[in-house]
């Protein structure tokens, strides 16, 4: 009889991208698999398309740390998610549930644990978010990215790394260059912000490109909407929305990356061995996670930070020069570094809680 797992996790896309790794790996292990997250989160835009899972739909609220009239209301669509969870656990008796964190997730592993379902969580950040922080006391155990992260977990902490999308290693630098008209000759400069891109940064990278673009080449995925028609034609710079497919490619040909500094994205640049200059978000833009995962980073010396509000043209052009000339230092570093892709690692776990 085939075992089934449940998977769970959304709010944001780092939430659920580590899926898509385990996923082909639990397939061909036999596994059943199951989904559950919320009807329109971005995890339902993601997993629902991929054949051979079944998504179910719970109710979730939103954890926040700020004032909202929605925290009075939000803890009972928790509640009654949970009990949603709890019945799908009776319904499909899985073996066990993996979580990837986000906020629908809690009421997912609190149903898991109320049927005694063992689960394992992931946490990608240096300090677990509110999500994991809540489920972590109903989890046999926790799988981090960053070994700082496992022992503040204590016994349930384990390092694993993150699961990485098996593509994301057949990128070819030739493809890189072809889609961004470079001839090779100079260092390639890829400057990633995501999907939405990170404003500042495109705005501080643009205003650089007279001083950079004598010693590198970039290509600049700036994020949707967010193209400089007065810049299309400008001779070593390439800039493109987003890219998928092609994003293998894209940091295939790059020989350093300037990058915000999202755990997930981290994991990806520290497997391919990309030396880094990093811009977390700051503190006002987010809970300060990113800023501590590029303090770890540049601890271990497998990146460089330049924290946003020091950033200008100038201090963003002389960081990138000097990472170039630093280049070397930071891949012997990378290189070294014990943990590259967690998928095996967390497989494992999955494995070993239900024994």
């Amino acid at each position: 009889m085939a075992k089934r797992i449940v998977l769970t996790g959304g709010g944001t896309a780092g939430h659920v991208t580590p899926h898509l790794s385990l996923i082909p790996r639990l397939k061909e292990a036999g596994y059943e698999i199951h989904y559950i997250g919320t009807e329109n989160g971005i995890e339902h835009q993601m997993i629902s398309a991929i054949p051979g899972i079944t998504y179910h739909c719970v109710k979730s609220g939103k954890l926040r740390r700020y004032f909202s009239l929605q925290n009075f209301t939000d803890p009972f669509r928790v509640i009654y998610g949970a009990f949603q969870s709890m019945n799908l656990m009776r319904k499909l008796k899985p073996d066990v549930l993996f979580s990837k964190g986000g906020f629908v997730s809690v009421p997912v592993v609190i149903g898991a644990w109320l049927c005694r379902v063992p689960a394992v969580c992931h946490e990608s950040d240096l300090t677990p978010g509110l999500a994991n922080r809540i489920s972590s006391k109903f989890a046999k155990k926790v799988a981090t990215t960053f070994p700082e992260c496992a022992e503040t977990l204590g016994k349930k902490g384990v390092f694993t790394g993150t699961p990485l999308r098996p593509e994301l290693f057949q990128g070819s630098r030739a493809a890189g260059l072809a889609l961004a008209g470079f001839d090779g000759s100079k260092p390639v400069l890829t400057m990633t912000g995501g999907s939405l891109g990170a404003q500042s940064v495109n705005a501080a990278l643009r205003k650089a490109l007279p001083e950079l673009l004598p010693h590198m080449d970039v290509l600049h995925l700036c994020g949707k909407g967010n193209l400089d028609e007065s810049l299309m034609d400008t001779k070593g710079y390439c800039q493109k929305e987003f890219l998928s497919a092609e994003m293998p490619d894209a940091l295939a040909v790059a020989d350093i990356v300037l990058s915000r500094a999202g755990s997930n994205t981290l994991s990806e640049l520290l497997a391919l061995h990309k030396p880094m200059l990093l811009v977390p978000y700051p503190l006002g833009a987010s809970r300060g996670d990113q800023i501590e995962n590029a303090k770890s980073y540049q601890k271990q010396g497998l990146a460089r930070v330049l924290f946003q509000e020091n950033m200008t043209p100038e201090t963003l052009r002389d960081a990138l020069l000097k990472l170039l000339e630093e280049k070397q230092v930071l891949l012997k570093a990378l290189e070294d570094y014990p943990v590259k892709d967690g998928t095996d690692a967390v497989l494992a776990l999955i494995e070993e809680v239900q024994k």
